[in-house]
């Protein structure tokens, strides 16, 4: 056991990534409760603290046993888990200003944990608190423009702390930080593990499912095409069935690409199709919510399962129900140990999928892997680059890119701090009433939006980019900025939010765009440069029309992101086209300029 590594998970929304950074060194670790007790955590080789949603000061924070510190084992704490360590070592945390995205930490002092890594780094942050007034025997090692403890060490003992988030992949040398800790501190081998994960998931499929069969929600995406042909690889085709549930929800051309690529690997016969578009769209009438339209859809997709199974004559004790859940969509949800916030409801998550769940009526075979992974895991089974490769797209599809609202309200002004901020920059800026998921400090926010405009119409990326951090951080109302790119020339004090639900005129619009930008991307060959590319119609309006978003972004597993750099005359050219096309119906388009955290990769 002391060759492993024990994560204690305080909340975090990356709790399970840590883990999955430490497989990637050939290093096994271990999730446990902060209830865990001193005697299990002996066991292993050094112990990490997760990062939370919690303030260490609050009572009912999640805590773990003080005798841990006498273990003799090298503790690293990250983010909320840095602030309880700071804590039980004498320091002062205390609320701060907060710092989300991405950040410039300043290296003071090397010691082991930072040996041979540059003085000037990118890291990301996601926190509220602050860690102050570090006690004697703790060395401060780093700092940002917010956080004058960014992290520490006891060396002596073995002890760090992290502020930032070492296990993402925007974090510049989160990995190198991470495997000076389990090697040079922890004394572990790391190496690239070159093991065939496949092999042992057919293994682990067979052993599952036993004598039953499995029924399959197949969507066309990654996750769930990829877990089909595991599962059709695992079990012999006749006990494995696909259903494609047809929601009205879908983008353009969405079910004749998912039939061309199961009639590529020889499983379009194992597929049902079923037409649900009118229940779908009659039973999200007036629904304005995001939380709402997600649970719908899910409990929609269970009964669209049950009765095709009924018209197929299949008996459900003799089935177990198969989906793409990737950890990702379990940990937004709230995660599997329940600690972490919940940030969206996956429709993979809803109320009926949990109840089967508990009942042990459901197979998920990706359920512990993340986007990146499920990418290769493709590759290994032969699937086409196009499949592998292709933009994530959420379960409830178009409907939590189509946004809704009952009220109408105006564009209103930035605090009188942050005007000059625009001033300096040449921008103008508002807030826009209308609001969108975030996660912030490892929690849910649901805050408005801050719309920016150059007044040269000037798309200056790192420009965006340092004013996007800046405003969230500052303008604690705000979770995500976006950027004009084409619209009239009146100014944004003139945007108002118009009243308006989920109609299939809004979800055709919707469509048309997002098609528009898909061709485009592939036409200029950048479709597989960017990681995922979310096209939002929002009811903002300068005239009578609504507005287009474009989200593309960035990421290796979804759990951080930034949005994409991508070429501006592509941009204009999109924005363009997509205009000309509804003219009346749409008359603006903008471009999101936030990064994940403190915005979510998806608006709801």
């Amino acid at each position: 056991m002391k060759k492993r590594i024990a994560i204690v998970d305080l909340g975090g929304q990356y709790c399970h990534l840590i883990g999955r950074r430490l497989r990637d060194f050939s290093v096994t670790a271990e999730i446990y409760g902060p209830d865990v007790s001193p005697k299990e955590l002996a066991m292993h080789a050094g112990i990490i603290l997760s990062g939370g949603p919690s303030s260490v000061y609050e009572a009912g924070a999640p805590k773990v046993q003080p005798a841990i510190l006498e273990l003799k084992r090298p503790i690293l704490g990250i983010c909320y888990g840095h602030q309880l360590l700071a804590q039980m070592l004498g320091a002062r945390v205390e609320k701060g200003s907060g710092e989300y995205g991405p950040t410039k930490l300043s290296v003071s002092a090397e010691d082991r944990l930072f040996a041979d890594l540059p003085k000037e780094q990118l890291v990301w942050m996601s926190h509220g608190d602050t860690v102050n007034q570090l006690p004697a025997q703790l060395i401060p090692l780093a700092s940002t423009e917010q956080c004058p403890n960014a992290a520490f060490a006891d060396p002596a003992n073995g002890f760090y702390g992290v502020q930032f988030h070492p296990e993402v992949v925007q974090t510049e040398y989160g990995r190198d930080i991470l495997g000076r800790f389990v090697s040079s501190i922890c004394g572990l081998e790391i190496r690239s593990d070159g093991k065939d994960r496949v092999q042992k998931l057919l293994e682990s499929i067979r052993t599952r499912v036993g004598n039953k069969s499995v029924f399959f929600l197949v969507s066309g995406g990654v996750d769930s095409t990829v877990a089909f042909v595991l599962c059709s690889k695992a079990l012999p085709k006749e006990r494995i069935l696909g259903l494609y549930v047809d929601t009205g929800l879908m983008r353009k051309r969405e079910k004749e690409d998912l039939v061309v690529n199961l009639a590529s690997i020889g499983l379009v016969d194992r597929l049902r199709i079923k037409d649900e578009t009118r229940l779908f769209l009659d039973k999200l009438k007036g629904v304005v919510d995001p939380e709402e339209k997600r649970r719908i859809i899910g409990g929609l997709f269970v009964d669209a399962q049950s009765r095709t199974m009924a018209e197929c004559g299949i008996d459900e004790g003799q089935w177990l129900l198969g989906q793409g859940t990737i950890y990702p969509d379990t940990i937004e949800s709230g995660g599997a140990s329940g600690r972490a916030a919940v940030i969206k409801t996956h429709h993979n998550r809803s109320p009926e999928i949990l109840a089967l769940l508990e009942k042990g009526l459901v197979i998920e075979p990706l359920a512990e892997f993340y986007k990146d992974e499920v990418r290769e895991l493709g590759r290994l089974l032969g699937l086409q680059p196009k499949l592998t490769n292709r933009w994530p797209f959420p379960g409830p599809g178009l409907a939590i890119r189509c946004l809704c609202t009952r009220n109408p309200e105006k564009a209103t002004r930035l605090e009188k701090p942050l005007e000059a901020l625009m001033e300096s920059s040449d921008c103008e800026g508002v807030v826009i009433p209308i609001k969108s998921v975030g996660v912030q400090g490892d929690s849910r926010t649901y805050k408005h939006v801050v719309a920016l405009r150059h007044r040269q119409q000037h798309l200056d990326y790192e420009m965006l980019q340092s004013l996007s951090t800046k405003l969230c951080n500052v303008h604690t109302t705000t979770n995500r900025v976006i950027a004009l790119i084409t619209g009239p020339a009146t100014g944004l004090m003139d945007v108002f939010v118009k009243p308006a639900t989920l109609t299939e005129e809004r979800l055709e619009m919707l469509r048309e765009a997002d098609f528009i930008v898909r061709r485009r991307m592939e036409q200029a060959k950048l479709a597989e440069k960017v990681w995922q590319f979310p096209v939002v119609l929002a009811p903002i309006s300068f005239r009578a029309g609504e507005a287009i978003i474009l989200r593309p972004v960035n990421s290796e597993d979804g759990m951080t992101a930034d949005f994409a750099r991508l070429p501006t005359d592509l941009v204009h050219e999109m924005a363009d086209e997509i205009i000309s096309l509804r003219k009346g119906k749409i008359d603006a388009v903008f471009l999101d300029v936030t990064s994940k955290p403190p915005a979510t990769i998806e608006w709801e």
